[in-house]
């Protein structure tokens, strides 16, 4: 075994420590900074090379940090940020549309991670404080740092990690550096877009002046075009009306108490909907740095980084509406209650087309001095003002989203059926006495149109200094700083309201001509599914043109037929529905030293230090006033709000302050085994939507879905006590083992209470005295009381004409909301191993990386209780695996990453008001790279991505509570890259 020499001198531990802590000088900066002091640094490219600096990485630090480092100049070993992040231990990835997204550290999800750049705190993406990894491009990131226990130095919010993301500088590799890239993107799942969709990107930086001057540019532009085809349930109501139906149309397992009542709870979905989306996404980045130093002591640098990303869909989906009591035909349950089988009658089934286009843009412009006093003494100061901003109406002629829904409620019963495969079927048995509606009865239902732009800024001003030295009693560094952070968070949502007289009545199938419709067939939706495609129920699908549709609704639904309820495609039709602001000042101070024994033939080293934080939160909300819920239609009920007056804007405010003390130990017990200790506690503020004030009401509060929810601007953060124990073995050289043990005490946790209110003047229709005689009359002619009947039945005992909605009266009874409030509850742990092997074979080319991370605590979700529930999102085992084999110009990568079941989240969009949860079916990719040096410049390369065709499913409370199935397919590149230095 070869030995390897890593005891440190005090010198050498100041010099790394120097090199490797604080906000200015990440760990991975330590080439750069090596290089700006004129130091020959002989660095090792490619996998291995990128491999050996994670592992110094590792090692050299206190407390416990992991990261991935650039393989060469503009090659990152992933062409996704989150997907390299997901290589690492502990991390879990969030994918959106087929792609890395979001992460999840040691089981706490993206709101409890914070991302910096360069050191500086980066405002979330929109109205949130979740960073969408996935719109920052590879190129021109030099390392990702991952910082998993407490440190003094680092901005709170990152209690389950905090992600540092380090771009190149130009004194950081002085002389002249090129790069360009192009590649060919193919996604095997396309259809209307281009089958090859390009990607370049080039990177230049260069030092002048005898090296005292440097700029660095940066760009790449992307674009993919892909289709996503999905199945989905919106939501599972618990405990339904069950009608007195004969044996032979029930079947259910569940156990008979001693009264003959069955025991447990029985859940019915809502709907059952299928989809495809076919998408075109482009991403542009861009990044100027430039360098000045007057002298050799100070460094002055300026910087400004750009991403905008570009998303536009368009939708076509079909699918049922379920209303249940006495609509209910027959069904069919599982031990657990669940209708795996039910035959539904009312509502409707409906054909959809939906637009937008969805822009982000992220801007960031710093300014940083570093000036080192003398030997000893060091002073850094940085400002920087960045926003990350969504908005949903890039679309020029919707400015939003646009939704239109047409279809029919002509129909007999729907038969909704999961009792074979892995897709329910969804079957409509139509009035006309067939399984296929024909295009000519095919009638509007309503079109929506929102618009729900967010976000969010950061300005930061940091001053940090330092001293380095040497004193008998161990001392040799002593970082202090203060900063001052204002953050703040903001948007506001638009909305139509249904437009174009909702709910089938009166019918308007002659605007729509036959030959606006296409059938197509369901033969190869979903077909890496069982039950998917060509086995699927329906067969068939029809679609049309979203922009035909609405000219010609405009066109013949009009004010003057049908009065307010006319078709527009404005959001803005009403004006804005709600709106809300969350601004965070942060005043904050810290101390942070460095401390070195030598104990006998051992070597301990701490980092020690603490952070305070005073941060006044002030939340500003504009609530509209409800007037009134109308029946609009069988499937369909609006709130209507006051019109006119002024806006009602309302302010909250609230205040919090934390003291974060932390301590790591590191003890060298060999030349080739450390073993670490830390103790810290680190916080993460609550999510915006809980801290924005006020109340607000579901714009569409269908029978079962009467919800809406109240902030709190006073809640408290996340305080979690963190406790990490590891030992590590560096065998050979970029080899190494690991295993390290954390837990998480986490106080405050932030929970959901739901609870029934009545607001005085909102009336419920439903069940009221005329909607019960409209019952009594319906079943005195021996007919089915279904909703569409009821509905019909109330508006001819009213004498309502055909255009006008079922009003309520003072009579009828409030409607009972169901109001969720968060606040701040009990305490939460979380425990967990992470284990991590990374080998070298010697010089023949081989090695591997694989890391496990199992997780537990008690944070699970009881699927059994309807009560309300606090779990921790996001928590689940992990596992990666890294096979590469790199000589003679040939490198081979090939990665396996894996994570199992997770809950996503509580509560379902059309869910019971118990906050039903929202699991993800364990996930298994695998990816492969390829690259060839044609010479020392110019090299060739291959990369597969998800190449195993693997899916995303999830579930509610049992896994026979389908939710969603996603399916993207393969993606494959080709492409080339010339450099030289």
């Amino acid at each position: 075994m070869k030995n390897l020499t890593f005891k440190k001198t005090r010198l050498t531990l100041a010099i790394s420590l120097l090199l490797g802590s604080g906000a200015a000088a990440p760990a991975f900066a330590q080439e750069q900074a090596l290089a700006e002091k004129d130091l020959e640094i002989i660095q090792v490219k490619g996998i291995r090379g990128s491999y050996m600096r994670a592992s110094d990485m590792k090692r050299e630090n206190f407390g416990v940090v992991d990261g991935i480092s650039a393989e060469d100049i503009g090659k990152f070993p992933d062409t996704n940020l989150a997907e390299s992040l997901g290589r690492i231990t502990g991390i879990s990835v969030s994918r959106t549309n087929g792609e890395g997204s979001e992460i999840t550290a040691r089981g706490f999800g993206p709101e409890f991670n914070l991302v910096t750049l360069n050191g500086r705190q980066m405002p979330g993406t929109g109205n949130t404080r979740s960073y969408d990894l996935s719109n920052l491009s590879p190129e021109g990131v030099n390392a990702l740092e991952v910082y998993k226990t407490a440190r003094a130095e680092l901005p709170s919010g990152g209690l389950g990690a905090t992600v540092n993301i380090v771009t190149s500088k130009p004194f950081g590799a002085p002389g002249q550096q090129f790069s360009v890239m192009a590649k060919g993107i193919h996604d095997s799942s396309v259809e209307t877009g281009d089958d090859i969709t390009p990607e370049v990107s080039a990177m230049y930086s260069n030092t002048f002046m005898d090296e005292t001057f440097g700029i660095g540019l940066t760009f790449s532009d992307q674009r993919r075009d892909f289709r996503q085809q999905t199945a989905n349930i919106q939501g599972w109501q618990a405990n339904v009306d069950l009608p007195d139906l004969d044996a032979a149309s029930v079947v259910d397992p569940r156990t008979i108490d001693a009264d003959g009542n069955r025991v447990g709870n029985h859940f019915f979905p809502k709907d059952m909907n299928y989809s495809i989306r076919d998408v075109e996404r482009t991403k542009t980045n861009g990044q100027v740095v430039l360098q000045y130093a007057p002298f050799d002591s100070l460094v002055a640098t300026i910087d400004y980084t750009m991403t905008k990303s570009s998303t536009a869909e368009e939708e076509s989906g079909w699918g049922i509406w379920n209303d249940f009591g006495s609509n209910i035909n027959a069904y069919e349950l599982d031990a657990n209650g669940t209708a795996i089988y039910a035959d539904i009658s009312g509502n409707d089934g409906s054909f959809t087309a939906s637009k937008s286009t969805t822009e982000v843009e992220a801007k960031s412009l710093g300014f940083n001095l570093d000036w080192a006093i003398n030997d000893e003494y060091s002073l850094a100061f940085d400002y920087h003002d960045s926003s990350n901003e969504v908005d949903n109406g890039a679309d020029s002629q919707l400015g939003g989203y646009g939704q239109v829904i047409l279809g029919s409620d002509q129909l007999d019963s729907k038969i909704y059926d999961y009792r074979t495969g892995e897709i329910p079927h969804a079957q409509i048995y139509w009035s006309n006495g067939t399984t296929e509606l024909a295009p000519g009865e095919i009638d509007s239902n309503f079109s929506q149109f929102i618009h729900s732009p967010g976000e969010s800024t950061i300005e930061q001003f940091q001053l940090d200094g330092s001293w380095t030295g040497d004193l008998s009693v161990g001392l040799i560094r002593v970082d202090v700083g203060a900063a001052y952070t204002d953050q703040e968070m903001s948007g506001w949502t638009a909305w139509s309201g249904l437009r174009g007289g909702p709910g089938f009545n009166p019918s308007f199938t002659s605007v729509f001509p036959d030959v606006m419709f296409t059938r197509q067939s369901t033969s190869g939706l979903l077909d890496a599914f069982s039950g998917g495609g060509s086995s699927l129920q329906p067969n068939y699908y029809y679609t049309f043109d979203f922009d035909e549709a609405v000219a010609r609704q405009q066109a013949m639904l009009t004010e003057d037929l049908l009065g307010d309820n006319y078709y527009a495609v404005d959001p803005y039709f009403d004006g804005i529905d709600s709106q809300q602001s969350v601004q965070e000042e942060t005043s904050s101070v810290y101390l942070q030293t460095a401390w070195e024994w030598e104990l006998g033939d051992y070597i301990l080293s701490m980092n020690a230090g603490a952070r305070y934080e005073q941060t006044d939160v002030t939340s500003v909300v504009r609530q509209a006033v409800p007037e009134e819920v109308q029946w609009a239609g069988a499937s369909e009920w609006i709130m209507v709000n006051e019109q006119g007056g002024d806006d009602n804007f309302a302010t909250f405010e609230g205040d919090h302050s934390v003291f974060l003390p932390m301590i790591d130990l590191k003890l060298d017990i060999t030349d080739d085994l450390v073993a670490r200790a830390s103790w810290g506690k680190s916080i993460s503020r609550a999510p915006l939507s809980n801290l924005a004030g006020g109340r607000s009401l579901t714009g569409s509060p269908k029978v079962g879905a009467r919800s809406g929810s109240e902030g709190n601007t006073n809640l408290q953060p996340f305080k979690s006590n963190n406790i990490d124990l590891s030992i590590e073995y560096y065998y050979e050289e970029g080899s190494y083992a690991s295993v390290g043990y954390f837990k998480k005490k986490v106080d405050n946790f932030i929970a959901t209470e739901i609870v029934k209110k009545e607001i005085d003047g909102l009336h419920d229709i439903y069940e009221g005295p005329r909607y019960n005689q409209a019952v009594a009359d319906i079943e005195a002619r021996g007919d089915q009381a279904t909703s569409t009947a009821i509905f019909d039945q109330m508006k001819s005992n009213l004498g309502l004409g055909e255009l006008d909605p079922i009003r309520p009266t003072s009579d009828d009874p409030l409607i009972v909301w169901d109001i969720s409030r968060p606040f701040n509850s009990d305490t939460k742990t979380v425990d967990g191993f992470e284990i991590a092997v990374q080998h070298f074979f010697g010089d023949s080319g081989f090695g591997f990386g694989a890391n496990a991370t199992f997780v537990d605590g008690d944070v699970d979700f009881d699927t059994e209780s309807l009560e309300q529930q606090a779990p921790l999102v996001g928590i689940s085992d992990s596992a990666n695996l890294q096979l590469f084999y790199e000589k003679h110009g040939l490198s081979v990568k090939t990665t396996y990453s894996w994570r199992d079941d997770y809950l996503i989240g509580v509560g379902q969009d059309q869910g019971s008001s118990d906050a039903p949860p929202q699991y993800a079916k364990e996930f298994g990719q695998l990816d492969l790279s390829v690259n060839y040096d044609i010479n020392e410049d110019f090299t060739v390369f291959f990369e597969g991505i998800n190449l195993n065709d693997e899916t995303e499913q999830g579930y509610g409370r049992y896994e026979e509570q389908f939710l969603f199935a996603r399916q993207y397919g393969p993606r494959y590149a080709i492409g080339a890259r010339y450099s030289f230095k």
